[in-house]
């Protein structure tokens, strides 16, 4: 069977929901998904990772103080190379983007990152080009293969089966020339915009970053993560890592609330793949109404304490 690694990625301790659409996405008869675990305890991991499939769990101990991708690039070389494995695939995320282009750099291996589709039998995947005006397929050829695959393209399905954990320590270079000097939060929220089911996200409509609290209060009744638009971001209202669009972060989710948000081409090439769209604006011929399933033309300052108000309720 061919071995397939799984960059997994974990938050607060727990593995990302996301981890188990890109294990779908990988599984078939004729191959054994290998889950790469760097730094963190593979045995609390386990068995959310074997109901989706996975066969093996490959316990990837450095010994690197903390985040350190320069070695923990090596270290998932190393534990590919010791596997058998010649096809990786990890998620577009913050934590992948710094790790497998490193990965993809050390095996002279190509690299398709922001996949929304991929074949791994024929090395051929989907990806948005152009602001998201047209979709591109990208075949590919060499001795290994990496991919980077946009969160929640895939919804998670459950295959249950017996993983075995194996251990492998890896000594870090010490003339790697990398070190981490601090590491710091950007106090955008405790969500990734990527690998969120709902987003709430705001725009010029908000008028200030103290606004920015009515989609807070929505959005933690919903589990929902809060994004912006380029000119909330731009202005300073919100962190960068909260920018949804073509020059921030490119979207997926169920749910995708637009609140005071015109609708640019820009914005909306980071989230036109949201599976519903909402909109809110006092314009009812702003760009987002054209592009949206549901809206709604009035003032966000009258319906968003009426949506918190109403969604307290419900989850009482």
């Amino acid at each position: 069977m061919q071995p397939i690694g799984l960059l997994i990625e974990f938050k607060g301790g727990q593995i990302k929901p996301a981890n188990f659409g890109m294990a779908t996405a990988a599984r078939a008869e004729n191959r054994q998904l290998v889950a790469l675990v760097v730094d963190t305890p593979a045995n609390d991991a386990k068995a959310a990772l074997e109901a989706y499939g996975v066969t093996r769990v490959v316990n990837i101990r450095t010994d690197s103080n903390g985040w350190n991708p320069a070695v923990h690039a090596a270290a998932v070389v190393a534990a590919m190379q010791e596997n058998g494995i010649t096809t990786l695939i990890g998620l577009t995320s913050p934590t992948g983007r710094e790790l497998l282009p490193r990965v993809a750099a050390r095996l002279d291996a190509p690299l398709v990152m922001d996949c929304i589709d991929i074949d791994l039998d024929a090395h051929r995947v989907k990806t948005s080009q152009y602001s998201g005006k047209t979709i591109a397929t990208i075949s590919m050829t060499g001795s290994h293969f990496i991919y980077g695959m946009r969160a929640n393209v895939v919804a998670p399905e459950e295959a249950p089966a017996a993983a075995e954990v194996i251990d492998f320590p890896f000594a870090a270079d010490q003339g790697s020339g990398f070190e981490v000097i601090e590491t710091r939060t950007d106090g955008s929220g405790s969500q990734h915009l990527a690998e969120s089911d709902i987003i709430i996200s705001g725009g010029r409509g908000l008028k200030n970053a103290e606004n920015f609290k009515l989609l807070f209060d929505c959005a933690r009744h919903l589990n929902a993560a809060v994004g912006a638009s380029r000119v909330a971001v731009d202005n300073g209202w919100v962190p960068y890592a909260m920018q949804v669009g073509q020059t921030g972060v490119k979207v997926n989710p169920k749910v995708y609330m637009a609140v005071g948000i015109s609708g640019s081409i820009q914005h909306f090439a980071g989230m036109k793949t949201a599976k519903t769209v909402i909109a809110i604006n006092t314009d009812a011929k702003a760009a987002i109404m054209a592009n949206c399933d549901y809206f709604v033309v009035g003032d966000l300052f009258d319906i968003l304490p009426a949506l918190e108000k109403a969604l307290a309720s419900v989850k009482r």
